[in-house]
């Protein structure tokens, strides 16, 4: 079972995640997109997304940036192992808080409200759910992980994450013996990325940097009050 969940279902997850998303985008560029629902309890989607957004950037950068890495990063810095847990406790803690506060809102007016609940798909409430209950899993992990003040647990997930994009074929024997909320918190995150193809989370990859590049746009009326579309310079 440890051999699958860290040895084979990340390479499986990756995999789904990259093709996936790319198949998609060619044959179904028109449902890459997250449905809008912004006329219908706009305060609460407002503060729902808002504090889910943020909270959920700064819990995966992250995961990114601690998992992977190099040690020999850390010790160039002069940062223990300890006071790197430590930071992501509280880093984690604090953002995950947020995520949690903002995808119980944002859940909250999906299921309970009639109008929003019956324009949404399976998929859109399903994933809403697994994010949420990753993020509960997420700070169970902080318990866990206040146990080992140290840093040893986090060394090995360092170990694990980084074996994983090196295609070392035993990294899996790092993480074997940790506690059972990692694994879950793994397990559920890595199912998560094999759905994501195929739910609304793939707007994550639209983000509009083309339109910070491109010249700008101005709206001109003429006196025959036609509507001229002019590029500035």
């Amino acid at each position: 079972m440890d051999y699958f969940l860290f040895g084979v279902l990340p390479y499986l997850a990756l995999t789904v995640l990259v093709v996936g998303s790319i198949a998609r985008y060619e044959r179904d560029p028109f449902t890459w997109k997250s449905s809008s629902s912004q006329l219908l309890r706009r305060k609460q989607l407002v503060w729902g997304s808002v504090l889910f957004h943020v909270g959920v950037l700064i819990v995966f950068f992250g995961h990114l940036v601690g998992m992977l890495t190099p040690v020999e990063v850390f010790h160039a810095l002069g940062m223990s192992y300890g006071f790197k847990q430590v930071l992501a406790i509280v880093v984690g803690g604090v953002a995950g808080a947020m995520a949690l506060a903002g995808g119980a809102m944002l859940l909250h007016r999906r299921l309970f409200d009639d109008r929003i609940r019956a324009n949404s798909s399976f998929a859109d409430t399903g994933i809403l759910v697994l994010l949420v209950a990753q993020l509960v899993l997420g700070m169970g992990t902080i318990l866990a992980s206040i146990q080992h003040l140290d840093g040893g647990e986090m060394v090995k997930f360092m170990g694990w994450a980084r074996g994983i994009f090196t295609l070392q074929a035993g990294a899996w024997e790092l993480v074997a013996d940790v506690h059972w909320i990692y694994k879950l918190h793994i397990l559920l995150g890595l199912t998560i990325f094999l759905l994501f193809p195929f739910t609304r989370l793939v707007h994550m990859f639209s983000v509009p940097v083309r339109y910070v590049l491109r010249p700008g746009y101005q709206i001109v009326r003429t006196r025959k009050h036609k509507t001229v579309l002019e590029q500035r310079p």
